[in-house]
């Protein structure tokens, strides 16, 4: 309660003096949600049917000084299956700064980024229960303007505390353009070291107690082209399973992404191969099911779809060390995913009065190739080898649009889903998923969007069907009934409808939203990071403030 008291009393003292100059802003956030029984997803066993996530998060800077806090509720609990370290109410972010032209200070909790982020990122994504920030002090020195230097030292955010870890990095980044001496070209390269040090447990495997990444990369374009790529090296760490350290293993990130684009014409490719590549600021953090203590960015480079039944079966990147059986053993991936977008021009024989815009996008994920020893814990991989098939997807995008008010979406996705790799359970899934969308827009700012899928496969759970009617009243006022059946389920009493209705209201900076439904229970995934959330029926509520 003092806590509360001096944020409420520092938040009115930073309001009246923010009315003579500088900057001064307020954030609000609230999601909450009341749990109810439902005889189709099952009775909610757990204590507290209402649960609610509340985030307020004030910024103030004067002349070369800023500081910023965010006060975090989650009262009585926490949204179902967030980390139970998020509870009560208390400071989850302080941090102040000093910041100039040239130099950068931070002290307390904040977000940075390495690159790609395959050694280091820290940042918070509230729907994924991930507020990974590091508290310490942060360093940004720019001697001139092409040289940039950033240097970090902290504890990682976990809950309302700090990780037993400590994250040391330092990263560089050189913008070269002028050593090139070509008109429209840039070339920047750089260079990130990263440290993590915690105090070893007792272990027949001898291991440092600092682990050690070393990342260098190199970015390039010229006119419609461009090219970057990354190579990160991991220092020996234990690897932990169980609660029991197995072996000491050294692990590497490899990214390339190229590409070209021009006006009606993108075109965009990536590969990535990651062994051994998980890093955690503690190491008994591994494999967590609340995405806490995570260092790096490791997210699954998929397409990011925008329909409920192409989410039913979600890739997730596989970086880490997995050895469940002879049968069963992972240590990495290997894929890459290709983009491909192309506009059929206006007032041509397939173009029509609008044109055609037609994306192709197709993923492919494996494990590594190599010779593996279940009993001695070991492996040995090709660098560029296919093994297990994990994961594809291949999906065909068209929109098109007829007249001033109709337009529509057509959306075909072909899936394969190794469960047994993915998830560690049984069965491959292949699934073919269709999908029709119309929207018409009528005076006044209205608009109906009508929406149909359906997912067709002899795996898993079988067949299912959706559909979704959204209406808006208004730019601002908007309402919508969707509904996913899995009607092709052997056991009849899984043959659910996952309905909701609900709505939503815009007032400038502010939203309002609430609806009443049942949430399938699976993966919710942001940015090709996920968080599982279990099946469940009720009423929620979203508010969004900004001042």
């Amino acid at each position: 309660m003092k806590k509360i008291l001096l944020f409420t009393f520092f938040l009115f003292s930073m309001c009246f003096y923010a009315q003579e100059k500088n900057y001064f802003s307020v954030g609000f956030e609230s999601n909450s949600q009341y749990y109810l029984d439902d005889e189709k997803t099952g009775d909610f066993l757990f204590s507290n049917r209402f649960r609610s996530n509340n985030y307020l998060k004030v910024d103030y800077a004067i002349n070369n000084f800023y500081l910023g806090v965010q006060l975090e509720s989650y009262e009585p609990m926490s949204l179902l299956n967030y980390s139970p370290e998020f509870n009560k109410t208390n400071l989850g972010l302080f941090y102040a700064g000093y910041k100039t032209e040239k130099l950068d200070i931070t002290l307390g909790h904040f977000y940075e980024q390495f690159g790609n982020g395959l050694a280091l990122r820290f940042w918070e994504d509230r729907q994924i229960g991930i507020n990974n920030a590091l508290r310490g002090i942060r360093v940004k020195y720019n001697p001139t303007d092409f040289i940039h230097l950033t240097g970090l030292y902290g504890k990682q955010r976990i809950g309302f505390g700090v990780s037993n870890g400590e994250i040391f990095g330092f990263n560089t980044d050189f913008n070269l353009t002028s050593l090139i001496k070509s008109e429209n070209s840039t070339l920047n390269i750089g260079f990130s070291y990263v440290g993590r040090s915690q105090e070893k447990e007792p272990s027949s495997f001898e291991y440092n107690k600092l682990t050690n990444l070393l990342s260098t990369r190199i970015e390039y374009t010229k006119n419609n082209f461009y090219a970057n790529a990354e190579l990160v090296s991991k220092e020996k760490d234990a690897v932990i399973l169980v609660n029991q350290i197995k072996n000491v293993k050294k692990g590497n990130a490899f990214l390339l992404n190229f590409g070209y684009s021009q006006k009606g014409l993108g075109v965009d490719f990536t590969l990535r191969r990651m062994e051994n590549m998980n890093l955690y600021s503690e190491r008994e953090a591994n494999g967590n099911v609340y995405n806490e203590a995570i260092v790096n960015y490791l997210p699954a480079l998929t397409k990011q779809h925008d329909y409920l039944l192409t989410n039913i079966y979600v890739y997730q990147a596989q970086p880490q060390i997995s050895f469940q059986d002879p049968t069963l053993i992972k240590s990495g991936e290997i894929g890459g995913q290709l983009d491909v977008f192309y506009k059929i021009k206006k007032a041509t024989t397939l173009g029509g009065r609008y044109g055609v815009k037609i994306a192709l996008n197709t993923s492919f994920w494996y494990g590594l190739k190599g010779e593996n020893d279940f009993q001695n814990f070991n492996f040995d991989n090709d660098f560029f080898g296919f093994g297990e098939k994990y994961f594809s997807d291949v999906s065909l995008e068209v929109r098109k649009k007829w007249s001033r008010n109709w337009k529509s979406i057509f959306y075909y996705v072909n899936q394969s889903y190794n469960k047994r790799y993915i998830e560690e359970t049984n069965g491959k899934i292949n699934a073919n998923i269709f999908v029709g969308e119309a929207t018409y827009k009528m005076a006044d700012g209205k608009s109906l969007r009508l929406e149909a899928q359906h997912l067709s496969t002899n795996d898993d759970k079988k067949n299912w069907i959706g559909g979704t009617v959204e209406f808006n009243l208004t730019p601002r006022l908007g309402f919508y009934v969707n509904d996913i059946y899995n009607y092709g389920n052997d056991i009849s009493s899984k043959q659910i409808h996952y309905y909701n209705v609900g709505g939503s209201y815009s007032m400038g900076a502010h939203r309002f939203a609430m609806n009443y439904g049942r949430q399938r229970g699976g993966l919710v995934c942001v940015g090709g990071v996920c968080r599982f959330v279990p099946e469940s029926t009720g009423i929620t509520a979203n508010i969004i403030m900004s001042f």
